[in-house]
């Protein structure tokens, strides 16, 4: 079978009803079906189909699994493990957005937080956004930085999907539009092989309210896709990024496996592949490992 369906739930929520209802709804397109696989019992399934386009696959199963919490992913087999991953950190990698929580020890919180939604839900330039969000932390102690770090938590499955790619001999890359002070460490801890982002400039022990330049935005992370693709003698097609803002979108759409991770809604929409509900496991299901085949990170 050339392509293939596969679903994804939070541990324990995926049952055989939920698979034979896609299932169904692919056959009532046309097409043909093999036997479903499990990845992992109750939580991620493979159903390998043809004569049938991948998005027609997930919209027939979308609708038919309508008010279930499942992601859906459906792409062809062949070059379905890839070799680079790409990945956003804030809202990604880790659990929150670090300028946000940063910008807490300013009291400036709620303030900058609604730049930042505005600016990674495509309503705003990015480097406009990034310059005043940093302007307004102008003369804050660069300790809130090791403050900040101190609670920053990784995203669940986040080792898992380093890790185990890394295993499996891809070459794994954070890049962010955030800083690298939290990438520097946010990819030590996870086992990226590289980090990119932009920097806080500090003078006296201070942040001055400025960002080194040139920005890292949208265009410097489709660049960067390019840039290690090429490095490694690889297509675009074999590599994965993930990512949740707008500016994540390029290399979204760029990339063999692109997927949008629980997404602001510009983003989801326009993306080819999403998971909005799975952890970032999800990434590894969709290339087709199975459970036991995981890393621990």
């Amino acid at each position: 079978m050339p392509h293939v369906l596969t679903v994804i739930a939070r541990p324990g929520a995926l049952h055989p009803r939920h698979l034979a209802a896609a299932r169904d709804a692919l056959a009532g397109l046309g097409a043909r079906l093999g036997a479903p696989e499990w990845l992992a019992e109750a939580e991620a399934a493979d159903l390998p189909f043809t004569e049938l386009a991948a998005a027609q696959a997930v919209a027939a199963a979308r609708h038919a699994l309508a008010g279930e919490a499942l992601d859906l992913i459906a792409q062809p087999v062949a070059g379905r493990r890839k070799r680079l991953l790409l990945a956003d950190m804030d809202s990604t990698i880790v659990t929150t957005e670090t300028l946000d929580e940063l910008a807490a020890f300013a009291g400036l919180k709620d303030r900058i937080a609604a730049i930042t939604a505005r600016a990674m839900n495509g309503e705003l330039d990015f480097q406009a956004a990034l310059r005043e969000r940093v302007g307004m932390l102008a003369g804050l102690s660069v300790s809130a930085l090791e403050e900040t770090w101190a609670t920053t938590e990784l995203m669940p499955g986040a080792r898992e999907l380093v890790a185990t790619m890394r295993a499996d001999g891809a070459r794994c890359v954070l890049v962010s539009g955030g800083f690298t002070f939290f990438t520097s460490r946010v990819a030590e801890r996870v086992g990226f092989h590289d980090h990119r982002s932009n920097t806080l400039l500090v003078a006296e022990g201070k942040l001055t309210g400025k960002v080194g330049e040139p920005i890292l935005d949208k265009d410097a992370k489709l660049s960067t896709l390019k840039e290690v693709a090429a490095g490694l003698g690889i297509p675009l097609a074999a590599a994965a990024t993930v990512g949740d803002g707008a500016n994540d979108l390029p290399m979204l759409q760029a990339a063999g496996l692109g997927i949008a991770f629980r997404a602001k809604p510009t983003v989801a929409a326009a993306a080819h592949h999403r998971l909005d509900h799975a952890d970032l496991r999800g990434l590894l299901y969709a290339q087709g490992f199975r459970a036991e085949e995981f890393r621990a990170g």
